[in-house]
């Protein structure tokens, strides 16, 4: 089998042509990701609110990503409560419908990470913030948010590199994203082989980017460890 390198650099500048709408939806997902996740963890400390909490997020994390995005895309436009609804401008355009789908996925499994981060506070901290008569505010301010912070990081940086990954599902969407114009392009060339590993490398260096970002943040929160 040869492999036709001319081809696969000449495929790079078409294919970064689908950066600009893979980072535009890891950047709206994190965000919305984030949000929805911090929600869902107070959810989860109120009383009744927590069977609801609890139930989205074990419905999110234990169904596959690609189902919950066609449940979305060709579910959504059947309600005609959704198609009269003041959303439905957003949710017929394909771009939405993928935030949507990655935001919620997202926010489960970051809730998951809040909720581990929050566990790793040990109650002798709190016993020792009630003890100096700190209020509700400050003992999230100063003890608990930066303990959570830490703990919660490294797992946090896995989950945009998957969040960054799982953008792919956008071609599946007629989104032309990093995959999306790989395919096209394969379907012009009828060379896979040469194009989609083009495409990996771009996936490389961008989780590359995401890790070393991570990283030296890690490094900031640690920095009174290392001294």
């Amino acid at each position: 089998m040869s492999f036709d390198i001319p081809l696969m650099a000449l495929s790079f500048p078409r294919l970064l042509e689908g950066l600009r709408m893979t980072l535009s939806l890891l950047a709206v997902s994190l965000v919305f990701g984030l949000l929805i996740a911090l929600a869902t963890s107070f959810a989860r400390n109120t009383r009744w609110l927590s069977w609801p909490a609890e139930a989205y997020v074990y419905f999110f994390r234990g169904t596959p990503l690609l189902v919950q995005l066609f449940m979305i895309y060709f579910g959504l436009p059947q309600s005609e409560f959704i198609r009269t609804s003041p959303l439905w401008p957003l949710l017929r355009e394909p771009f939405w419908c993928m935030c949507l789908a990655l935001s919620l996925n997202n926010g489960a499994y970051v809730a998951e990470i809040i909720r581990g981060g929050l566990l790793g506070v040990g109650k002798g901290l709190k016993e020792a913030c009630w003890a100096l008569g700190l209020s509700r505010f400050h003992r999230l301010r100063f003890v608990t948010a930066p303990i959570v912070l830490r703990l919660c990081l490294p797992a946090y940086g896995n989950e945009i590199v998957s969040l960054l990954k799982s953008t792919a599902l956008a071609s599946t969407v007629t989104l032309l994203d990093v995959t999306g114009i790989a395919r096209t392009i394969v379907a012009e060339t009828f060379s896979p082989y040469e194009i989609f590993i083009a495409a990996a490398l771009i996936y490389l260096v961008l989780t590359f980017l995401v890790q070393t970002i991570v990283a030296h943040f890690e490094i900031r929160l640690n920095r009174h460890a290392q001294r």
